[in-house]
């Protein structure tokens, strides 16, 4: 995305003027995302404009997860390997500020393809994301993303899928 660009957060990133909407992804932004980055529970990224580089106009979590091997569609599982647990991305938090409309479909776009560059190095995949709520699982949904066979509104999207969007056209 012109005039943006996908960082590590940082100490000179204003956390305290980030408002998505969502009570919860402005307190993990706030209070808890540098502490997670910190112990490696989470790489926290985020999305600046070029022209004020402290302002967060978005953000998102990766870290590593799995899903059992039953969860995944027997047409994915079919191309897995026959171990108990699939290697997999977790996007665990992703939150656009609402004076930036338009932002979440960029930040899901720079996770997806963060992600399939690191699988290359460690193992995953598949993406996986818990949708918070109906909207959210409409967003991811409407990129290709599916459900897991488990309760609740965990979805994936296999690597494969990704790479489509992660290499450039020839």
């Amino acid at each position: 995305m012109s005039g943006f660009r996908f960082e590590p957060l940082g100490p000179g990133h204003d956390r305290a003027a980030f408002s998505c909407g969502s009570p919860s992804l402005d307190e993990y932004l706030k209070v808890h995302a540098r502490q997670d980055a910190k112990r490696l529970a989470a790489a926290v990224f985020v999305m600046t404009p070029n022209d004020s580089p402290s302002v967060i106009a978005g953000y998102y979590t990766l870290s590593a997860t799995s899903a059992a091997l039953e969860a995944v569609p027997p047409e994915l599982a079919r191309k897995l390997p026959r171990y108990p647990l699939v290697p997999a991305t977790l996007l665990g938090r992703l939150a656009r500020d609402v004076r930036f409309h338009g932002a979440g479909k960029w930040l899901l776009v720079d996770a997806l393809k963060r992600a399939y560059r690191q699988s290359a190095e460690i193992a995953a995949s598949v993406v996986i994301v818990d949708a918070k709520d109906d909207r959210a699982r409409a967003f991811y949904e409407s990129f290709g993303f599916r459900l897991l066979h488990v309760a609740g509104n965990s979805l994936f999207l296999p690597m494969q899928t990704i790479a489509s969007l992660a290499q450039p056209p020839v």
